[in-house]
Formats: C-alpha cells, structure tokens, sequence
C-alpha cells in the first residue's frame, strides 16, 4: 500500500470517504484544550479541518498527493491552521515531543522491526499529551484478503498499547460500534 495505491484509490472516485470527522476523534478530542495536533494518515482531511476549525495547529500527513490536494481544497478557508504534508510515515522522522494530540485514525501501520515508525509516532507526543488510536476491528472485516490486505500485518490498538512503557496511560482500549 504505497503511494501509488493510495493515489490510485482516491483518483477511483470523486470523494473516497464522507467528509466527516470520525466518531471517535470528535468523542475524544471535543473537550481537550487546543494545542499542536498531527493527523496520521489525513486522507481528505475531515479530521485536520475538524480539529483546526477547533483551535489546534495541524500537521496533517498523508502519502497520496491525490488525497493532501483535495483536503487542502476543502480546507482552503482555515488561514494556515493545517499545513498539509505528503509523507511516508515508515521513512519520516517525525519531532519529539512536537504535538499535544496525535491522532491516529484507521491508519493501516505496518509492523516492523524494533518498531521504528510506531516508536516514532509515541516519540511525538508531547509530555502530557495525548495519543488516540482507532482501528478496524478485525471481526469486521470481510473473509479473504482485499488486494492483499492481511490486518495481521498492521498494528492494532491492543499492540500499540502493550508496547508502551510506564509513563503512559492508557485511558480506553475497547471496541466500539462505528457508524
């Protein structure tokens, strides 16, 4: 899943996803004081516009130029408050201690080995900070393998949170019903 099937998969359609936030970022994140928030995996942007019409700073990255181009269009209104970056999370060094939210939203991370983006990705909260992952549960999911598509290669929610160490705390780690 490069940036080649990314692009490809939003050139397929004129709107690859809703336009609306995810239920679980607007749960969570609705009450939290603004600060520096990196959307990981931004796709259209729904999340990034949300959460800057809301008061935060945004990195919003994705690796699709496709999908960055159509955010940037829908959040073409929002004065600087998303800067809209083409990155593969897999080869970016991302700053430490840099966002205050990182949001984390049905993005397909690959394992690796030591962990290097995922180790990334915790490196980036700031003191205090906040992580919010959700993923696909993989009940869910259809039988057989869509385009190659296997969930045991990707990080889920209950893995993330068993790799971090004891400065951490870990508020939910539950299933929920997504509309």
């Amino acid at each position: 899943m490069d940036a080649q099937f990314w692009d490809d998969r939003y050139r397929s359609r004129e709107r690859l996803f809703s336009g609306n936030p995810n239920g679980v970022l607007v749960t969570e994140v609705a009450g939290l004081t603004p600060g520096q928030a990196l959307d990981v995996g931004c796709g259209e942007g729904a999340d990034a516009i949300w959460l800057a019409r809301r008061g935060w700073q945004v990195t919003a990255i994705d690796i699709s130029q496709t999908a960055l181009q159509r955010a940037a269009a829908t959040g073409a209104d929002l004065g600087g408050r998303v800067a809209w970056t083409r990155a593969d999370l897999a080869a970016m060094p991302l700053p430490a201690g840099a966002f205050d939210l990182v949001s984390v939203q049905y993005f397909p991370l690959p394992h690796q080995p030591r962990h290097i983006a995922l180790r990334g990705l915790l490196d980036s909260v700031a003191p205090g900070g906040t992580l919010l992952v959700a993923a696909h549960d993989p009940a869910d999911l259809p039988p057989g393998n869509d385009a190659g598509f296997d969930p045991g290669h990707y990080y889920q929610p209950g893995e993330i949170a068993g790799l971090l160490d004891g400065d951490w705390k870990v508020l939910f780690s539950e299933t929920r019903p997504r509309t």
